[in-house]
């Protein structure tokens, strides 16, 4: 007799009751980017970390067998899931039969997310994957706009009676619990509401993004964890709830379960620069090779080191193959520097880097008359890890390559499945950090972000000034990107209003302006003859507070919005990133 199905607090007991998540994020939190970040934990801690699939296409997945064996891999090949689900399959098959995805020693919990809007093609997808997951997601959060187009994701969420027959139909047919994570409603109330009938269609678990779907891209701004809090403190004790967005450090993952009250954070963008972001700092005089501290405290984990171990992990479980053998990653307290590049650490020759130099015109011509010659078609990888490669390590390189576009550009020239120009990545990448070390010996205050409290930080809703100076580190070191706010997206030109937008924030602007309030929403300074001593206290306290009330006398305080603020240097895009690395839901 089956044992029964755990459901609530009841099932996210069974797994752990993890408090680390990695959100589900398309073609980006497969199976070696899952065991990349797992590393960071010590290995008896390592199941401590929930992980949660790419999103996958609930129809694509039930009616098309080679979407499946592209995305999903818990069986090794040629084996593949039965069509349709079948016990009498299962039990054919042994440990040694299991694979990748879902493997019990090295890949739970994990968790499996679709998008769909089709509740008999989402149970059947759901049981194909079912004996190979913990649960399965249900995609409400998906802001983009082929999530528009497909009709799925974050634009499901005024249809409630679909997504409650979706969860429903899993909640009553499936093996396994059924989850769902989704974006904030314009009110909190509506919030409530809307995650009161996710629960009650039977979701065990809830992932809430503390976004609205508009807030994608430059767009995208702070997530409101205030909202969490009020579904905490609304909704019954029991029910499980995992809390998403503003996870740039380590150090926010506590700072949002105290301001929450979840019981689980999710991270997406945040894990994707630094993959390290649920481990914690070796201790003073410990860091090793891999992790380096600055004399001002501040650390974070090798770009170098992350990138060798996600290309070790990769040649161990993808390929099948030992990794090439290592020189250890340069310290510069080592007396016999590694011939790993130079020995002055200060500029390559032109030797050094010729694997990572562009080819001339020249070449590029003979290479493709030779390809048109022999008649030779690179097959492409749909491998889903080997796929994912160059995505993950513009995620990872992004500081470096900013500087130094030998690794920028023989990354851009990498094909998927080429692992020997990822090797060749790694190379450059190595000579590069070890040039930054060296640079850092001699000058220390060169790469060294103060933390100075300036008033042109701001707002935090409204600078992210302060922000990318906590974030700030060396070129060399793994760290998050900090997305300029959209004030200053717009300031900057790269936020463009419709003409829509524009004349309806144009009428906004008189009508508070007509009523003596500027457009910002602060109340505008009324010039009147009231002596100046009568209102001085007032105004002072108001400016203090940012808020712009009148006050008692029956005049306006002056609120000073007029300083812009401008992102630094540190958040300009410098690199493209790849479509690829685009994070959803």
């Amino acid at each position: 007799m089956a044992a029964a199905k755990l459901e609530g607090r009841a099932f996210y007991e069974s797994i752990g009751s993890p408090k680390y998540v990695v959100a589900p994020m398309v073609d980006q939190s497969e199976f070696v980017w899952r065991m990349l970040t797992r590393s960071f934990l010590p290995p008896e801690l390592r199941s401590s970390i929930l992980c949660y699939t790419p999103m996958f296409h609930a129809k694509l997945f039930s009616d098309n067998p080679k979407y499946r064996a592209n995305h999903f891999e818990p069986l090794k090949p040629p084996i593949t899931m039965a069509d349709p689900p079948d016990v009498e399959h299962l039990k054919t098959m042994g440990e040694e039969d299991k694979y990748l995805d879902g493997n019990p020693k090295i890949d739970r919990p994990l968790f499996v997310q679709f998008c769909a809007n089709d509740p008999d093609l989402f149970l059947k997808a759901a049981q194909m994957v079912a004996p190979y997951c913990d649960a399965v997601d249900l995609n409400l959060g998906c802001p983009q706009g082929i999530a528009k187009r497909g009709n799925y994701g974050a634009f499901l969420q005024e249809d409630w009676d679909t997504i409650y027959k979706l969860i429903n139909n899993l909640h009553k047919n499936l093996d396994i619990p059924v989850t769902a994570k989704f974006r904030v409603q314009e009110t909190k109330e509506k919030t409530l509401e809307y995650a009161k009938m996710i629960l009650s269609a039977g979701a065990s678990i809830i992932t809430v993004h503390g976004r609205q779907r508009h807030q994608k891209g430059h767009e995208t701004g702070l997530a409101d964890w205030s909202v969490i809090r009020y579904l905490r403190e609304e909704l019954p004790k029991e029910t499980v709830i995992f809390a998403n967005g503003n996870i740039l450090q380590h150090d926010d993952i506590e700072k949002c379960l105290d301001a929450t009250g979840a019981d689980a954070v999710m991270s997406a963008e945040g894990n994707l620069y630094d993959p390290s972001i649920f481990g914690t700092a070796p201790p003073v005089g410990a860091e090793g090779r891999e992790y380096w501290r600055g004399r001002d405290g501040k650390g974070g984990y090798r770009a170098d080191a992350v990138l060798r171990r996600y290309l070790d992990i990769t040649h161990k479980y993808v390929l099948h193959q030992n990794p090439p053998q290592r020189e250890e990653l340069f310290l510069p307290s080592d007396s016999q520097p590694g011939t790993n590049g130079n020995t002055n650490g200060l500029k390559r020759g032109a030797e050094d880097d010729v694997e990572g130099q562009a080819p001339t015109k020249k070449q590029k011509r003979e290479a493709a008359k030779e390809k048109k010659k022999t008649g030779v078609k690179h097959e492409k990888c749909t491998n889903p890890n080997l796929s994912a490669m160059q995505p993950h390590c513009f995620h990872i390189l992004r500081s470096l390559v900013g500087t130094h576009h030998d690794v920028r550009d023989a990354l851009a020239r990498s094909k998927a499945g080429d692992i020997d120009a990822y090797e060749n990545v790694l190379k450059l990448t190595q000579a590069a950090v070890k040039e930054g070390l060296l640079e850092y010996e001699k000058d220390p205050a060169k790469f060294e972000t103060p933390d100075v409290v300036d008033e042109e930080d701001g707002d935090p809703a409204l600078s992210s000034t302060a922000a990318v100076r906590r974030c700030k580190r060396p070129f060399w070191v793994c760290q998050p990107y900090v997305r300029p706010l959209p004030k200053e997206a717009l300031e900057k030109g790269s936020l463009q209003l419709s003409k829509k937008e524009m004349a309806r924030l144009a009428a906004e602007k008189a009508e508070k302006e007509k009523a003596g309030v500027s457009a910002d929403g602060h109340v505008e300074i009324v010039k009147t003859s009231v002596p100046e001593s009568s209102t001085n206290g007032a105004a002072s306290k108001q400016e203090m507070s940012g808020k712009g009330h009148a006050n008692t006398n029956g005049t306006a305080t002056k609120i000073d919005t007029s300083e812009s603020t401008e992102a630094t240097s540190a958040v300009e895009e410098r690199t493209e990133i790849p479509k690829e690395g685009m994070v959803m839901g």
